[in-house]
């Protein structure tokens, strides 16, 4: 597989504190790659390591087969999660300054900055102060400087805190978007939710250690338990309630439906599949509801830190 970027064995202490502990992890060319983690895990370093804000002590970093260099930074966008716009300065003049610095002309700012105004529906900001606008106003700014320079590699570390649902939703497609068009995508938050939607690959750091890492689906296979949410109609509940946890390892279900069944969670033998549970659950009702139990990002990110 190709990587845009790749850390090998990355150590950072500060003092007696260890960040991050010989982390290795390989971002695939073209993904939205979820790095995720609780609170002081060692997210935030890493990432500063990538953006060359801090060194590591020992391990390396490379962008593109090239050990990071400063002249890499133009080629990464980043939005952090503490923004910093300058809030007495203008929008327009703010966001060209910003582009420059990435290395855009100023005419070419203005054209990129003008499709992205529009696209987005605030091209009546331009000329308003960043301290005029909310807070959700002020992040599409913020997003749009990031990514107006078109890196290769963009990092957003919770890009979708302080929107609104409507505003979340069209920051996600356009980050969507992004990867369709070449974009590498490492997507920092603790949104689970958010996780499953638009990320490819994941990496879980727990206690400055990597404790997990994968493509979603992959990891979402390793974690499943041949575990099935069932609903039977039956007129013999109890009769057929005792047959059920006699054979299997079940546990009551919860579900909408409108119609009064049994409900369950049930565990199959590994030597079963779902057509067996499926064949057997036939001969003791009306199946009307029949789905695998697959675990969440939000599931197999709790676990994960548990067993560690």
């Amino acid at each position: 597989m190709d990587h845009l970027l790749v850390a090998n064995r990355v150590s950072k202490s500060f003092g007696d504190f260890t960040a991050l502990n010989n982390v290795s992890i390989e971002v695939p060319r073209g993904s939205i790659f979820g790095l995720l983690g609780p609170n002081g895990a060692g997210k935030t370093t890493f990432i500063r390591i990538i953006n060359q804000i801090t060194m590591p002590d020992t391990g390396g970093v490379k962008l593109d087969g090239e050990d990071l260099q400063p002249h890499h930074i133009r080629h990464i966008g980043y939005l952090p999660e503490e923004r910093g716009l300058y809030k007495s300065m203008k929008v327009g003049e703010q966001a060209l300054y910003l582009a420059q610095l990435k290395g855009l002309s100023k005419s070419e700012a203005k054209k990129r900055l003008k499709m992205w105004f529009e696209r987005l529906e605030i091209g009546d900001w331009w000329n308003k102060k960043i301290q005029e606008l909310s807070k959700g106003m002020a992040q599409k700014i913020q997003f749009v400087v990031t990514v107006l320079h078109e890196p290769k590699l963009l990092i957003f570390d919770e890009p979708f805190s302080g929107f609104d649902p409507i505003n979340a939703n069209l920051i996600k497609d356009e980050i969507l978007k992004l990867r369709e068009d070449g974009a590498t995508v490492i997507f920092s938050t603790h949104r689970m939710e958010s996780v499953e939607e638009i990320c490819d690959h994941i990496a879980l750091i727990h206690e400055s250690n990597k404790i997990l890492d994968g493509k979603l689906i992959d990891i979402k296979r390793q974690n499943k338990s041949n575990t099935f949410e069932v609903g039977l109609i039956t007129d013999k509940k109890l009769e057929v309630s005792a047959l059920l946890k006699d054979r299997f390892d079940i546990e009551p279900a919860d579900f909408k439906t409108i119609n009064d069944e049994l409900q369950y969670k049930i565990k199959v033998p590994t030597n079963s599949n779902a057509n067996d549970l499926v064949s057997y659950l036939t001969t003791l009702g009306e199946v009307n509801h029949f789905v695998e139990v697959v675990p969440s990002a939000n599931d197999i990110f709790i676990q994960s830190v548990k067993n560690h």
